[in-house]
């Protein structure tokens, strides 16, 4: 009998991670991860008493941080997160998303705008105090 053609090749593994190497890649702590979890944003396996983190997990705290950084809420991100795992249709997932980025510039073109109403209050009471200041010199003089 011949030999077959192709020889059976079991898949690699999957990557994993443990709690400790996603905290050094992220710069993250141990407890920001567990956090996470407790959000339900990353829910991974468990080995006994130890967190295997799956690839999965991995994009998903990925996609958590970058959320954070662009000032999302975590139940935003959620929210966001689980649509993207869905394979149905991404134009909702998309819409969604840009109404949530929607939502977040006009909050932060709100906070701009009265940060520099707060600067131009600061420049006018700085404006005066050193107003009375040349003035209080003057009289000395």
């Amino acid at each position: 009998m011949p030999a077959p053609a192709v020889a059976h090749v079991s898949p690699a593994p999957a990557a994993t991670y443990t709690i400790s190497q996603l905290a050094k890649e992220f710069d993250l702590t141990t407890r920001a991860i567990r956090f996470y979890e407790d959000c339900g944003l990353l829910s991974p396996q468990r080995s006994g008493r130890n967190r295997v983190y799956t690839a999965r997990d991995r994009t998903r705290l990925k996609l958590t941080l970058r959320g954070k950084r662009l000032g999302l809420t975590l139940a935003e991100v959620k929210e966001l997160v689980d649509m993207y795992e869905s394979p149905r249709d991404t134009e909702a997932q998309l819409r969604k998303f840009l109404s949530v980025l929607a939502a977040h510039r006009a909050q932060l073109e709100q906070q701009l705008a009265d940060l520099h109403a707060n600067l131009d209050e600061v420049r006018v009471h700085e404006k005066e105090a050193r107003r009375l200041l040349a003035e209080g010199a003057r009289k000395k003089a």
